[in-house]
C-alpha cells in the first residue's frame, strides 16, 4: 500500500508539474498574443494617414466623374432649350405678322 500511495504522489506531483507548465504556456500565448494585437494595432494607426488619402483621391475622382457627367446633362439640357427658343420664336414671329396682317386688314 506504501507503494501505492508513493505512486499516487508521484503521479500528483507531475500532474501539478504539468498544470504549472500549462499555465506558463497559456500566460506566454496570452502575452504573445497581446503583443501581436499591439503591435497590429500600431500598424494600422500607421497605416491610416495613407488609407485616409487614397480614399479621399477615390471620392475626388468619382466627385469630378459625376460633375463632368453632370455637365454634360447641363450642356445637353441647354442646347435642347436653346433649339426649342429658336424654333419658338419662328412661330412667335409668324403669328404675329399673321395678327398683324389681320389688324391692319
Amino acid at each position: 500500500m506504501e507503494d501505492t500511495l508513493k505512486r499516487l504522489l508521484t503521479v500528483e506531483s507531475e500532474a501539478e508539474q504539468l498544470v504549472t507548465k500549462a499555465q506558463k504556456q497559456r500566460e506566454q500565448l496570452i502575452q504573445a498574443a497581446l503583443t501581436k494585437v499591439a503591435q497590429e494595432e500600431q500598424d494600422f494607426q500607421k497605416s491610416l494617414p495613407e488609407l485616409q488619402t487614397r480614399f479621399l483621391q477615390q471620392a475626388e475622382k468619382q466627385a469630378e466623374q459625376a460633375i463632368a457627367e453632370l455637365e454634360k446633362r447641363y450642356q445637353a439640357k441647354q442646347t435642347q432649350l436653346y433649339n426649342l427658343a429658336e424654333e419658338n420664336q419662328q412661330k412667335a414671329l409668324d403669328a404675329a405678322i399673321q395678327l398683324l396682317m389681320k389688324v391692319g386688314l
